[in-house]
């Protein structure tokens, strides 16, 4: 598949042909599928058991996901995850506060099927209560491990971590996992007319916030980032 055989609803989560199923209910792009396998079959040789903990997200479930934390059905955290009142908040606020943890819907990059949620069952006990905070990726936490075998031999596999790094925009998701060969297809159709378009629905809480600040969120949310730099 190449960027021109991308459809609208394919980018938004909005038609899923191109996936296949992997564990479960989980799936992945069927370009992502035998990379993934491979990164999987290597770690479990250093002792990690990568699991997909959010695979394919579609359009539906991201807006259900927004419109709760619009709306305050689902709590607002700051920067340093600390709740936040939204009746203290203007709708641009909210707006901010939402984007550092949740995509805007349509513009998730769980929509491609190329990006998964990862994490090492081998690494905690079986009733953990599996939370994909960054502390537990930061020394001393379960997954340490796995984040530093990721940084080093991810890239051998063509996947990259492109919110490894907090860059004022997004919130650092060190479990975040992107197959890049295939997500840089999508991310070459990602420009104004698509945000545009996709934010332009009457179901999208906050729509008129977001389309007076469609610019700063396609820079500081949407358009690629540097890359994670691969000891």
């Amino acid at each position: 598949m190449n960027s021109t055989a991308i459809s609208f609803d394919m980018m938004s989560g909005q038609n899923g042909d191109h996936l296949c199923n992997v564990d479960g209910d989980i799936r992945l792009h069927a370009a992502v599928v035998t990379p993934f396998r491979a990164l999987q079959a290597a770690a479990a040789k250093a002792g990690l058991n990568i699991q997909i903990a959010s695979g394919y997200r579609d359009y539906p479930r991201q807006l259900a996901i927004w419109n709760a934390k619009a709306t305050g059905q689902r709590p607002l955290l700051d920067r340093h995850s600390n709740a936040l009142n939204p009746a203290e908040m203007t709708e641009t606020e909210i707006l901010w506060a939402i984007l550092r943890w949740s995509a805007l819907p349509g513009c998730s990059r769980h929509h491609w099927g190329t990006d998964m949620d990862i994490w090492d069952q081998a690494a905690v006990p079986v009733n953990y209560p599996l939370q994909l905070t960054p502390d537990e990726y930061a020394p001393g936490g379960p997954f340490a491990p796995l984040s530093e075998w990721l940084q080093q031999h991810a890239a051998s596999y063509g996947f990259g971590r492109p919110y490894a790094v907090d860059r004022g925009g997004v919130a650092p998701e060190p479990w975040h996992l992107s197959y890049q060969a295939t997500a840089e297809q999508f991310e070459a159709k990602l420009d104004r007319a698509f945000v545009c378009k996709v934010s332009d629905n009457s179901q999208l809480a906050l729509r008129d916030t977001v389309l007076a600040h469609l610019d700063e969120i396609l820079d500081r949310f949407i358009l690629p980032q540097p890359r994670e730099k691969h000891g």
